[in-house]
């Protein structure tokens, strides 16, 4: 491969990754409405936000689906991320709520 052609091969890998970038994005948008639905239940059940069991499961889960090349530590990492930033966002929501429904004394 010369020069030119590493050159173009290098550009549509790029677009290539921009492309999968954008659909990642929209499917973590997805993962948190509903991660925002899920919050809202268990906050009128009043169950915890962080349970440590499910995130075992889910951990389990997407190791379970990886054929690779991300290795399954790898994955483990991203998706230990994810799970955090889902549960921030649950708590900052349940807060939020919680001041709404707690009118202010002066």
């Amino acid at each position: 491969m010369n020069r030119k052609e590493a050159l173009k091969a290098i550009a549509e890998y790029r677009r290539q990754i921009d492309e999968v970038d954008r659909k990642l994005v929209r499917l973590l948008n997805e993962r948190t409405r509903i991660v925002e639905k899920l919050g809202r239940v268990k906050e009128q059940l009043q169950m915890p936000i962080y349970e440590p069991k499910r995130e075992d499961e889910v951990f389990r889960n997407v190791q379970s689906c990886n054929e690779g090349p991300l290795p399954p530590d790898a994955l483990k990492r991203l998706f230990e991320r994810i799970v955090d930033e889902m549960r921030t966002l649950q708590r900052m929501n349940r807060e939020t709520r919680n001041r709404q429904r707690t009118p202010e004394i002066d």
